[in-house]
């Protein structure tokens, strides 16, 4: 193999071992959480508010037309009022998309819905704490029906809900 070559797989390998997340501090470290290893951060914002976006690999072919993800935002809040009005806006938003229903499996931390994305139904499960002066939310998206099957969406739910355990 030519020394060219080899440089291009070395580097992309050291890009492909960088963008999988574990652990993961937000907030100058007030917040923090771990995310599987196979989950690939795509994409992070810095201020106000601080937003982290992991893709969750689907190995099936509905990969091709849709993005499961899981977001943390993070906004600083004056108080309670400020955070109730922070939940409100992120769920009149939510209730904006087309093709929103509210699930029957809603519980006192979860607001679970489905919607529509490009054409195809999606899961959505957003949970909210306030942390010191800090919002902060989880948005679980995934395709309601994936080709990947039920043990895809098992371990999809199951990261999900370690980060929920982590942030509360």
């Amino acid at each position: 193999m030519s020394f060219f070559r080899q440089m291009v797989l070395a580097s992309a390998l050291v890009l492909a071992s960088a963008a999988h997340a574990t652990d993961v501090t937000m907030a100058d470290g007030s917040v923090s959480f771990s995310t599987p290893d196979a989950w690939v951060s795509i994409m992070e914002t810095q201020g106000d508010p601080e937003v982290r976006v992991f893709q969750v690999p689907d190995p099936s072919p509905t990969a091709a037309s849709s993005l499961a993800r899981v977001t943390v935002t993070v906004k600083q809040v004056a108080d309670t009022n400020a955070f109730q009005q922070y939940v409100s806006g992120a769920m009149s938003k939510a209730k904006a998309l087309t093709g929103f229903q509210t699930s029957a499996s809603q519980a006192a931390d979860n607001f679970v819905y489905t919607a529509q994305e490009n054409g195809a139904q999606f899961s959505y499960t957003e949970r909210y704490w306030l942390k010191g002066n800090h919002a902060i939310q989880l948005r679980c998206v995934r395709p309601s029906q994936s080709q990947a099957g039920p043990a895809w969406k098992a371990a999809f739910d199951k990261g999900c809900d370690a980060i929920a355990a982590r942030l509360k």
